[in-house]
Order: C-alpha cells, then structure tokens, then sequence
C-alpha cells in the first residue's frame, strides 16, 4: 500500500508541474485572438487540482524510489499526461470523440505523429501549437523534466530516470546530480530548438509555422501544421534545415552534452553509433534516389536525389515528415524507409525504433557466434567503441529484440483480425511501435489514421506508448512477479 501512496505523491507533482505546459497554448491562442483559450484554462487547472488532490494528503510519504516504483511510475505519468492532453481537443474540436483525443495526444507525447485530425490547414493556431509542444516535451521525455524537480519533493529520482532513458544512458550519469543532467539536456534540447525555428524564420516561415515545426524537427515527431506535410511548403530551404536538425536530433544527446563541454568534436568520433547512423543513412539517401530515378519514379536525378534525401532522413529519424508521396514509390523505396525506421536512431536521442547500439550488438554477437562454429575453444569480448560489453547487456539485447518481434507479430495478427489488409496492418504496427507515424497501404503517407475502427484506434495508442517505453519499461507492470511484495 505504501508503495502506491508513494507513487501517487510523485504523481500529483507531476500533474500539477504539467498543469503549467498548457500555459503557451493558452497565450498563444489569447494573443491571436482564435477562441480556444476556454479549454486550455479548463485542462490547466483540471490537471493542477487532480495533481494537489494526489500529492497533499501523501506529502509526508518521502523515500527513494524503487526499481518497480519507476517502471510503474513512468507508464501512469505518461497515460494520466496524455488523458489531461486530450480536454482541449475534446472541448475546441467539434465532434472529437474521446478515442480519437486520446489517440491525438498519444501519438503527440510519444512523438509518434499519427494523427486523426484533418483540415491541419484550418485548425485553430494554439490546437496546433498545442499538438506540437506535446511532441517537444515527450522528445526528451516528460519524466526527465519530472526527475529535475524530484528533489524538491524529497524523493529521489535514478530509479525514474533509468526506466525512461534507453540504452546505454542508463548506466552512466553525465554530471554528478542526477537533476543536473536532466537540467543540462533539457539546456541543450532548448537551445537547438531555437536554432531551428530561427533557421526555418528566416527560410519563409511564419512564426507560428517556424515554432510548430522546430518543435517536432527536435523532437523528431513528425507534425505538421499542413495537412500535406512538408510537402505544402515546396521549400528546398525549408527541407534541408529540417534535414540538418534532424540528423542532430537523431544522435545520442549525451554525445552532443559532451562535445559541448568538452569543446571537441572528436567526441563524435568516439561514439561507436554516430558513424553508423551517418554511413546507413547516407548510403540509403543515394541509393534510393538512384533507384528511383532508374524506374522513372521522377524524370531527373536531382529530382529523384532531393526528395529521396529528406523522406529517407525523416522515416530512418522516425520522424515522419513527408515532402513527397513516398507509399507511391516502388514497394522496395517504401518498405526500405519502413526498415530503417525501426533502427537507425540512436540511444539518447528523441528517435524511436530499436536504436543502432541494439544493432550493431546484434550484430557483432551474430558474428561472434559464427566465429564461435569455427573456433569452438576461443575466447572473445564483445567489444564496440572500444568497450567491452558485459554478457547482460547482450541477453537484455536480445530478450528486447525478442519481445520487439513477438509485439509487432502479435499486433499484425490482431489488425488482420480486424478485417485490414497484410500491407497496412504490418506497417502500422511498425509504424506505432517505432514511433514512426505515416505507414503504407490505407494508412499512408497522404491519409491519416482516422480511418481506423475504435478497437484498432486504441490498439496503436497502446502500441505507441509501449513502443515509446521501450517495451520492457510497459510490460513489465503485467508480469505477476512485479506486483508480488
């Protein structure tokens, strides 16, 4: 009981530090004059009193958290965040169903970029504003700007910071404080932000435009202020900001952290993912405009490279921005952007998908096993970037990849099951999962998930938020053992 009285008190911080979020829609749709301030003020302060409702009468239940106190945390942090998301949508959107509000805000804090909404071109400014800043603050993740406050709460925040950030973040601190780090992220995160929305002003924006898509540019969401996409702004310019930032907001934000204080970009040299990601997604920009200029899919090879170059940046980001129909292309374009999706972000970064450093471990183990056939006797570690990596990590490896393959299986079967096509039931599986957004087949790159049947709606939130947590972190709270004392 305790355990869940202490949980409730973070909880309640949490919600009421988020009542604070609708304050720039809020002011935004105040100065423009646009009429949704009513249900930004109504969602404010729903959340600020279920937060003090929570946390006053746990006030005095101060301890560290435990490993299960963060699993458990983080998933009722993000699904208590997305429903309090959802009022605006409910209460400015004419004839929104719940399902489809709660779908909107997931995929928005997951950074996934599926959406239900049409007419993005008509819709009231703060709403998108709105839209956007969810992806911004799920980027680096919500519960990280929460650990910077948990001290002031009296509990302890590693526990919580370690079951949102993936991979090798885990295990390492960047500062001595863990508030600091997530302080100096956050810092770094900021900063970048504003370099891009002053990059995309002086490329035509408009203000409103240039802070949306800075927004989900850093936090490799994938919303758009236009229904088509990047594609309505038609803008070179515009297209290789957004492919500069995100190619920086695909690496480990660690490595930029470091490179920064350190003042040397050897450090990118260093980090064992940042090469791959640049080789994979490099090779895959050329090829693939070349492929598509030697099937006629555009009449020049500049033409074929330019939209080959930013579609495959976006999807391999996870980003989902599109500035061409890409569900148009050869069968091999589309499901080769659908591949690289699922793992070139790196660990530490806003992407989704299985991250490069699963990867390359894969990889490398794949090897060390057939090594293993030929020289039954050796004794070889396991070594990237110049690190040995311990037996656990490779079973954690692997017992991830395992649950990522059983997951997207099991979820293609259920979409089948619910009458959808093979193309368009993997593809958005994998699209959810990986937090990727757009898909193939019904649900592609020039429709939007609106489509989709209640069951089928609610099935890809959950996917996207146990994609968005990595798995391990969601599923772990249905394991018997975990609610055992």
């Amino acid at each position: 009981m305790r355990q869940f009285l202490v949980t409730a008190h973070v909880l309640g911080a949490f919600l009421g530090v988020f009542a604070l979020a609708f304050g720039l829609p809020l002011a935004w749709s105040l100065a423009v004059e646009d009429g949704a301030h009513r249900g930004f003020a109504i969602a404010a302060a729903i959340s600020a009193l279920t937060g003090i409702a929570l946390w006053w009468p746990t006030r005095r239940l101060r301890r560290e958290l435990q490993p299960r106190d963060g699993a458990l945390l983080v998933v009722m942090c993000w699904v208590s965040a997305t429903l309090v998301a959802s009022i605006p949508f409910l209460l400015e959107l004419p004839g929104i169903r719940f399902t489809d509000a709660f779908f909107e805000s997931m995929a928005g804090l997951t950074t996934t970029g599926a959406t239900v909404i049409t007419g993005l071109d008509h819709l009231p400014q703060s709403l998108n504003i709105w839209r956007h800043a969810l992806q911004w603050f799920g980027g680096m993740g919500i519960i990280v700007l929460a650990v910077a406050i948990l001290p002031l709460l009296g509990v302890g925040g590693m526990q919580l910071y370690k079951a949102e950030m993936p991979g090798p973040m885990k295990e390492g601190k960047l500062t001595p404080r863990i508030t600091q780090t997530a302080k100096y992220l956050w810092l770094l995160y900021a900063g970048l932000t504003l370099a891009c929305m002053l990059s995309l002003r002086l490329a035509g924006l408009s203000w409103f435009e240039a802070v949306c898509h800075a927004f989900s540019t850093l936090a490799l969401g994938g919303f758009s202020t236009r229904d088509a996409s990047i594609a309505g702004f038609g803008s070179l310019a515009v297209e290789l900001i957004m492919i500069a930032f995100m190619l920086i907001a695909v690496l480990n934000f660690a490595t930029h952290f470091r490179a920064l204080t350190t003042r040397s970009p050897r450090v990118y040299l260093r980090d064992p993912e940042a090469a791959w990601v640049f080789v994979v997604i490099g090779f895959s920009c050329l090829a693939l405009g070349a492929f598509l200029y030697w099937n006629g899919t555009y009449p020049s090879l500049v033409e074929a490279l330019r939209y080959a170059a930013f579609n495959t940046v976006s999807l391999a980001t996870s980003s989902g921005f599109m500035s061409a129909d890409y569900g148009s292309w050869p069968l091999f374009g589309s499901m080769w952007l659908l591949l690289l999706a699922t793992l070139t972000s790196s660990t530490g970064s806003t992407g989704g998908g299985i991250k490069m450093f699963r990867a390359i471990i894969l990889v490398r183990q794949t090897g060390h096993e057939l090594m293993r056939l030929i020289h039954p006797r050796a004794v070889r570690p396991l070594v990237v970037g110049g690190q040995v990596i311990e037996q656990r990590v490779v079973l954690a490896v692997l017992g991830y990849m395992l649950l990522w393959g059983v997951t997207t299986l099991v979820l293609t079967f259920a979409m089948l099951a619910t009458g959808m096509d093979f193309v368009t039931a993997f593809s958005v599986v994998v699209a959810c999962v990986n937090n990727l957004g757009p898909a193939l087949g019904e649900v592609g790159p020039t429709q939007n998930y609106q489509q989709l049947s209640d069951l089928q709606t609610w099935m890809m939130a959950v996917a996207m938020l146990a994609g968005r947590l990595e798995l391990l972190t969601f599923f772990v709270i249905f394991t018997p053992a975990f609610w055992r004392k």
